[in-house]
């Protein structure tokens, strides 16, 4: 029997260590973590995004342009077969309002729970509080243990490290080096899912932060969506912001800023707006006005007051015509983007070039890659674990092949 390590027990390595037991492979995962599946455990948190109900070639243009290598993948282990692998499991999922596909507990733990105890009857060994440093001399994996450094040899091995968010919880890309001494091409890791600096004024920062936006649509270049957002300290972050965190972090990288315009009242065409404002408002503070005649939230008045005054310019002096067009197109500043350590998941990785289509690194046989350690990059709802356990599946059936050869 040959024996296969899987280095990271996240969705991608769980899954990969999964196909490998099933068929027929001795395997251990190993993790540095003293449990599995953490960072899984926190995207389950607030009700675990499995996957996504729309069509597929819809679905996969979600990312990017990395929609055509990661195919293949996907094809082979579609949303339609998450789904099923979660009944399997004893945890069936419904289709959210969104659209987003969830499973019925509406958490991760329950999942993770069966998934391990299906893991254990297939043979799969857990090594936890191992961390890779990379191989020996001799080719075998080295791994810093309780007892000290280890060696050890693997027929096959799967990394399935992660990316370098939310590093507390295992994945803090401290793999990209070793991979790049072994001459393996590395896209630098970037935040990605997250939020962005604006230079808040000390009143705007003090009174709202931590407040939402609801209802909003944003306007970046040719994307336009709905959604929500929250004021943080520093910035703005939140899932309307999160979708379009790719094209704002590239701006930024480019320019140093990135002009963010946010629509507070997207339902309420400009006539309609100009008519509710065009009254007198009497002996009212420009703010109740706002919040009456335009019907926007504390936060919202403030958003757009923040916008005008930090331009210099007087809200209360300016016509309803003006008013109006500046409700629906408030301009935001964004100067940064937010830390990668709170990012949702990160940009960058293994370059496609560098496996070939069995997921293998061809500079290093045997060894095969998986999960968020590729470059690849995607929004949250159900894309992201989508392509770590598509992945998974690939790198293991790989691993099969290849060990078959």
């Amino acid at each position: 029997m040959t024996d296969v390590a899987v280095i990271g027990a996240g969705p991608a390595g769980l899954m990969a260590a999964e196909v490998l037991a099933l068929g027929g492979a001795r395997v251990t995962v190993y993790d540095a973590m003293p449990s599995a599946g953490r960072k899984f455990l926190m995207a389950g948190r607030g009700g675990l995004n499995l996957t996504h109900s729309e069509p597929l070639p819809q679905f996969m243009t979600r990312y990017r342009e990395m929609a055509l290598r990661l195919q293949a993948a996907i094809e082979a282990f579609p949303p339609d077969a998450l789904r099923a692998w979660s009944e399997a499991l004893g945890e069936p999922t419904f289709v959210g309002t969104s659209g987003r596909v969830f499973p019925r507990a509406f958490k991760a733990s329950p999942l993770l729970r069966a998934w391990l105890r299906r893991l254990d009857t297939a043979g799969v060994r857990f090594a936890l509080r191992h961390r890779w440093s990379g191989w020996d001399g001799e080719g075998r994996l080295r791994f810093q243990a309780r007892d000290g450094m280890l060696a050890i040899a693997a027929d096959a091995t799967v990394l399935a490290l992660g990316g370098a968010s939310w590093p507390r919880l295992g994945s803090d890309g401290s793999w990209a080096m070793i991979l790049a001494d072994k001459g393996i091409s590395v896209s630098p890791l970037q935040p990605a899912n997250c939020g962005f600096t604006i230079a808040w004024s000390d009143v705007f920062r003090a009174r709202f932060e931590g407040q939402p936006l609801k209802g909003i649509a944003l306007s970046f270049g040719p994307h336009r969506l709905r959604g929500e957002a929250i004021v943080t300290q520093a910035g703005i972050e939140g899932g309307a912001i999160y979708a379009l965190s790719a094209e704002l972090r590239e701006a930024i990288a480019v320019n140093g800023e990135a002009l963010l315009h946010i629509a507070l009242r997207p339902d309420v065409d400009q006539a309609e707006l100009v008519k509710r404002l065009s009254p007198s408002r009497g002996k009212q503070s420009f703010s109740n006005f706002l919040r009456k005649a335009a019907q926007l939230s504390p936060v919202a008045v403030g958003l757009l007051q923040e916008a005008v005054i930090g331009a210099g310019q007087s809200p209360s002096a300016m016509s309803p015509e003006r008013l109006a067009e500046l409700i629906n197109a408030v301009p935001i500043k964004l100067t940064g983007v937010a830390p990668i350590a709170r990012a949702i998941s990160s940009a960058g990785g293994i370059s496609f070039d560098e496996v070939d289509a069995d997921y293998m690194i061809r500079k290093l046989p045997g060894v095969f890659a998986a999960g968020e350690m590729l470059d690849w990059e995607a929004p949250t709802g159900g894309y992201l674990l989508q392509a770590s356990f598509a992945t998974g599946v690939a790198a293991g059936r790989g691993v099969l092949e290849w060990l078959k050869r």
